[in-house]
């Protein structure tokens, strides 16, 4: 049984990767990012500009080429909230490194408490194939003295057929000169900041694998959280499924009705205090990786079967 199990698995892997469409691309060093088309049309754009303070997505399209991103503060859009100026597009950091913030970071922050956080300096892009849709990017995590805590290789493969768009993020995180501590914070790891229109304000609604439904998914433990609405008259569906061998599978919804859509595998007490305390040491040499698909559906509301057919990685 466990053998066919396995063969079916392989078979839908197999069945979804023959429907991808041909992804390119497309360098454009005068704005700093690397555009992503599929089939020659807009996917998402990898912008890599030091005053981001990290690298990001940005922005994001549906098939049918909506953006699911807030446009804020890159394009604003009449009647978008302009909080949370570090929340671009898609991106992957965390709260407490070593003491430092690396989620916060922004141009926003006043320079006299720039040294309380940390930024992500891109370093380059080490390999790309166009026919498995995969780019590989490097990058560093620094203090505000540029003393590197962690070297960082992020594997993007970009996908899609019909209806979905689809990106998995696999980052491997290695500490160079010394120990890395992580402390448990509810500010991580993979987010994604969303269209005014899929807010909770609007027409969003999350749902969790155990069927919880709006502000009761933040703070939960799910394999994957499903946020479904409407843009324009037509049905989307953004989920944000976790990998089973990331620490602390599954990880802690950081998912919020204003539209910070996020999942968290070292959030621990900061979202449920009954839970044991979450602190990882990463070893100087050592390295920890964390991979999440963000599946990305328009036309019709996705549904449980579609996304478990999606937790294959």
């Amino acid at each position: 049984m466990k053998q066919f199990i396995i063969f079916l698995f392989m078979l839908v892997g197999i069945s979804l990767t023959a429907q991808n469409t041909p992804v390119r691309f497309v360098d454009v060093p005068a704005e700093q990012k690397v555009n992503i088309l599929l089939n020659n049309s807009p996917f998402t754009a990898l912008l890599y500009a030091d005053s981001l303070k990290k690298h990001v997505l940005y922005p994001i399209y549906t098939a049918s080429g909506k953006t699911i991103t807030r446009g804020f503060p890159i394009n604003p859009e009449p009647g978008e909230q302009t909080d949370h100026p570090h929340q671009i597009g898609s991106w992957f950091n965390f709260g407490d490194v070593e003491g430092l913030d690396f989620w916060n970071n922004s141009t926003a922050i006043r320079e006299s408490e720039r040294c309380k956080y940390g930024t992500i300096r891109y370093k380059g892009i080490v390999e790309r194939d166009e026919a498995a849709g995969r780019l590989v990017v490097r990058s560093e995590w620094v203090d505000c003295n540029n003393a590197v805590l962690l070297d960082e290789i992020t594997t993007f493969t970009f996908t899609g057929r019909a209806q979905y768009r689809i990106i998995t993020r696999k980052s491997v995180l290695t500490a160079v000169n010394r120990d890395i501590l992580f402390t448990e914070n509810k500010e991580g790891m993979f987010g994604l900041r969303i269209d005014k229109n899929l807010e909770e304000t609007g027409t969003g609604i999350y749902t969790n694998m155990s069927g919880n439904k709006g502000g009761d998914v933040w703070g939960k433990r799910s394999p994957w959280v499903a946020l479904s609405g409407k843009k324009e008259g037509e049905d989307i569906s953004v989920v944000i499924i976790d990998h089973p061998q990331n620490v602390n599978y599954p990880g802690w919804s950081h998912a919020r009705g204003y539209g910070l859509f996020a999942t968290n595998n070292l959030g621990g007490r900061e979202f449920d205090k009954t839970t044991n305390e979450v602190k990882v040491t990463l070893k100087k040499g050592e390295s920890l990786t964390f991979q999440y698909k963000l599946v990305i559906k328009n036309g019709s509301v996705i549904n449980e079967k579609e996304i478990t057919d999606e937790m294959i990685f």
